[in-house]
């Protein structure tokens, strides 16, 4: 916690404090994002952080608008209600004045809203990582459970193995759960397994619970639960390959086949009437293509599974 959040923390952490309960969506991500900052602070510095950011903006763009007198820009033509010529004298002060709630507002409250969202944000890439990793951390837990080593013992190893990203990460909080607090093995994976943002994660985890809990052969439930996974991600990595071959042959119908006709057919017409400013064939050539192209490019992005 640096100077800052204790500040904010100070100032309004027994305030956020009582108000646990209306933020229970936060604190799940928080959990999930595996963020270290505590929730009275991460809340405290939220809100001191968007009252701070609204006022600089109502500043700054009140002093602009002020001394460039934006306001009386403003002119009215024809017939106007009696009110808004009478409102018209003090238009630079209304206007500043609006100005300066507009952005108090508007700057203040999307600071707020960012500082909510971020650790859904977070959780989100973690799940995704999760869910790339954990085939492969699982086929790294079945061998270590194969050769003998004791559940808590594989969970440490898999912790200190960072080639398997956030997988690694969830098995590193199952071993301070033992390690610091003195939890047993179950109690620490159903800890883990209740703020995990990943839904196979939590699977896995509840599924190793209760083999645990019943005397079941933990390996072969390692064994079947990496043999699972490793389906899964082959029908995911098939499916992901044919919907990309479908965008493809879709890049090259639209925008490569469909803007070339578009092009050759404008220049033809433009030769034909005598057009020196083909407007649509700038259109084409500036705006579409880049546009299209930037678009599909945001699409694959979007779906490529974490590597």
């Amino acid at each position: 916690m640096n100077s800052f959040e204790r500040f904010c923390f100070n100032l309004l952490g027994m305030r956020m404090k009582a108000r646990r309960g209306d933020y229970a969506q936060l604190r799940n991500d928080l959990l999930s994002a595996r963020l270290r900052t505590p929730f009275e602070v991460y809340t405290s510095t939220a809100i001191v952080s968007s009252v701070i950011v609204g006022l600089v903006s109502a500043i700054c763009l009140g002093l602009l608008t002020w001394v460039l007198k934006l306001p009386n820009l403003i002119h009215y033509k024809g017939e106007v209600p009696s009110v808004m010529l009478f409102l018209n004298q003090y238009g630079l002060i209304l206007g500043t004045f609006f100005v300066v709630v507009f952005s108090l507002l508007v700057f203040g409250g999307m600071t707020y809203v960012v500082f909510l969202a971020y650790p859904s944000m977070v959780a989100g890439n973690r799940r995704r990582n999760i869910d790339a990793t954990l085939p492969y951390a699982i086929n790294y837990i079945t061998s270590m459970s194969t050769a003998g080593i004791t559940p808590a013992e594989i969970f440490r190893l898999l912790g200190d193995s960072p080639i398997y990203g956030e997988s690694a990460a969830e098995a590193r909080y199952v071993a301070r759960e033992i390690d610091i607090f003195g939890r047993d093995l179950i109690d620490a994976l159903r800890i883990v397994s209740a703020s995990t943002p990943s839904h196979r994660m939590k699977e896995f985890l509840q599924g190793a619970m209760a083999s645990i809990s019943s005397g079941g052969n933990l390996t072969e439930y390692f064994r079947t639960k990496a043999n699972q996974y490793a389906l899964e991600n082959r029908q995911s990595q098939k499916m992901f390959l044919d919907t990309l071959a479908l965008i493809a042959e879709s890049y090259v119908t639209a925008m490569v086949a469909g803007t070339l006709f578009l092009i050759i057919l404008q220049s033809i017409m433009s030769v034909i009437g005598g057009d020196s400013k083909p407007i649509f064939l700038y259109v084409v050539i500036y705006l579409m293509i880049p546009f299209g192209t930037s678009m599909f490019i945001i699409m694959i992005s979007s779906m490529t599974p974490e590597t």
